[in-house]
């Protein structure tokens, strides 16, 4: 499946921080010149450069991980053609119980590491589309909460693609759960919600 895609992100650091600004999930027979879906999730993870430079901050190959596959599988079952990922912060790290500390660093250090930021405003300008598809799934972590309300109030989605979690505004179920039933359940109810709207 992978095989079909070009896989693309802009990449840079700040002090001994990496980050990844936007990953372009696109195509690889596309003519499209924006995309057609956008996806906000947690953060970017283990995701990095294919050319290992960390601090380009430039469009370069990027290597693909599991989460990324379920969006894949998104666009191949809506017929999608090119997914931008943000991130509700540019951080890149795999453990959660290292990032959730991070968010904090970032905030003491001044490090503006969420695109959705008032200091980030270029940034936003420039990488999000408007009038597309949007997916939410940035998880359900109480330490996230801050974060997924400056993205919400910031994209200005009113109906956004995501399974929140009841009773909470601000929670959407993240793409790649532990449990793989709960993997592909997310991705039928992702798909069955997308394939209605374009009925």
């Amino acid at each position: 499946m992978k095989d079909q895609f070009n896989i693309t992100g802009i990449y840079y650091k700040i002090g001994e921080f990496k980050f990844r600004k936007v990953l372009n999930i696109k195509k690889k027979n596309s003519k499209l010149k924006t995309p057609d879906l956008m996806v906000v999730m947690m953060n970017p993870g283990s995701s990095e450069p294919l050319d290992g430079i960390d601090d380009s901050n430039i469009e370069t190959l990027a290597k693909p991980d599991n989460t990324q596959s379920q969006i894949m599988k998104v666009m191949l079952k809506g017929d999608l053609e090119y997914a931008r990922v943000l991130n509700l912060s540019d951080i890149r790290e795999a453990k959660s119980n290292i990032f959730y500390p991070k968010i904090k660093e970032m905030e003491s250090l001044n490090i503006p590491h969420s695109i959705f930021q008032e200091a980030r405003q270029n940034d936003f300008s420039s990488l999000w589309v408007k009038n597309v598809t949007v997916v939410f799934g940035w998880g359900v972590n109480t330490k996230l909460k801050s974060l997924a309300l400056k993205a919400i109030e910031k994209t200005k989605v009113s109906n956004p693609i995501g399974i929140q979690k009841p009773n909470f505004n601000w929670a959407y179920y993240h793409p790649l759960p532990p449990n793989t039933n709960k993997q592909k359940g997310w991705l039928k109810s992702i798909t069955t919600i997308l394939l209605e709207r374009n009925q």
